[in-house]
């Protein structure tokens, strides 16, 4: 069981990074296509591009760190009530304990058996995994969400960016839709590795959401290139 919840909790860790990389590719593509569609030039691209990098970077970052705390904080609670029962009717909760594991398939006797067994060892470890999903000694920190997200969204943001700044005038838009669609189609792949789907379907929506974003804000710079030209 601890393996299983170790597993799960690296898996969530794995796509929250790669959603952070593709959000970074997304937004920031979106950002330099506008800039450049409007005109930009070499030092408004890339102005453009690292307050976008910065500011989603710290985005992401804030919202993963008061997500996870409001999680931490929740599960803290549920363990905090667990530990009171526990106190309060110790012989309640070993049969809570007994009920589970008969219901998972064993018979009295050895289902007894396991709940007395694993309460003798972490009463509280025992009930949080079984009747919480929680492992006490697990709880996610929000300061590695924090940075985890943030790490990942600045790496995806370096794509297009990079992508727009280094090329001359005339291919910075070809080369930077070309490296978005390609690390787009990378991040698809894995997340849908990750998950266990197809990656076919899952590259195709992320390619697609991606070029849409970047055609929109490209034609909004156009637009008010024209306008106030």
């Amino acid at each position: 069981m601890a393996e299983r919840a170790e597993l799960s909790a690296r898996l969530n860790w794995l796509r929250a990074a790669v959603l952070g990389a593709n959000d970074g590719v997304v937004s920031t593509a979106g950002i330099v296509t506008g800039v450049a569609g409007a005109a930009g030039s070499r030092t408004a691209l890339p102005a453009a591009g690292v307050a976008g990098l910065l500011a989603g970077a710290m985005s992401m970052a804030a919202g993963e760190y008061v997500s996870v705390s409001t999680q931490r904080d929740t599960e803290r609670a549920a363990l905090a009530n667990e530990r009171r029962e526990l106190a309060e009717d110790p012989e309640g909760e070993l049969d809570e304990l007994t009920d589970y594991y008969r219901g998972s398939g064993l018979g009295d006797g050895l289902a007894r058996e396991v709940a007395v067994a694993l309460t003798e060892r972490d009463a509280l470890a025992a009930h949080a995994r079984t009747e919480l999903g929680i492992d006490p000694q697990a709880l996610t920190s929000p300061w590695q969400a924090a940075l985890a997200s943030a790490a990942a969204f600045t790496l995806g943001a370096l794509v297009p960016l990079l992508a727009v700044l280094l090329p001359p005038g005339s291919w910075r838009l070809p080369v930077t839709v070309a490296a978005v669609v390609a690390a787009l189609t990378l991040s698809g792949w894995v997340s849908a590795r990750l998950g266990g789907a197809g990656p076919a379907r899952a590259v195709a929506r992320n390619v697609a959401g991606g070029l849409l974003a970047m055609a929109v804000t490209y034609s909004g710079g156009l637009l008010l290139d024209g306008v106030t030209g």
